[in-house]
């Protein structure tokens, strides 16, 4: 009998070191979850912080090109030169969300006019009623090849 109550006794050991065992990985899976979660929510905030500021940006470029009639290498200067590059012009105008349609710049009719129209404040981007600048007239982008 000395010897099952022996394997008994292992046994016991052993089940409680696996339940320790099982004990400390879900303590360790907890705080994985967490730190996993606080990377998560860090990085939705920054693309959510990053995108505004392209928004406004967009908005900011759509109003020196359509309203205030520069080309694309001049708003560039007024920009601040080496910041952008025309290629960046046309990604942030494009991706601007029309605040009162509550699309991007895809869902516009390609026939309206894309011109200096004025009208809309500073920072009010384009709620004047005009479609966003999916194609602008061809001396607004120089010689630059546009994305298709």
């Amino acid at each position: 009998m000395q010897k099952q109550t022996v394997r008994q006794l292992a046994r016991a050991r052993a089940r409680e070191a696996r339940a320790k065992v099982v004990q400390e990985q879900a303590k360790r899976e907890r705080r994985l979850a967490k730190w996993g979660e606080a990377v998560a929510v860090a990085l939705a905030e920054r693309d959510a912080v990053v995108s505004d500021c392209e928004q406004r940006a967009g908005r900011a470029l759509r109003s020196l090109i359509e309203e205030e009639g520069l080309s694309t290498q001049e708003a560039l200067v007024w920009c601040g030169g080496g910041t952008l590059k025309g290629r960046e012009v046309y990604r942030l105008i494009r991706g601007v969300v029309d605040e009162d349609e509550g699309g991007t710049g895809d869902d516009a009719d390609q026939g309206e006019e894309q011109g200096g129209a004025a009208g809309a404040g500073e920072d009010q981007g384009d709620e004047r009623g005009e479609g966003p600048p999916d194609v602008a007239p061809a001396s607004t982008w120089g010689g630059e090849s546009m994305p298709g």
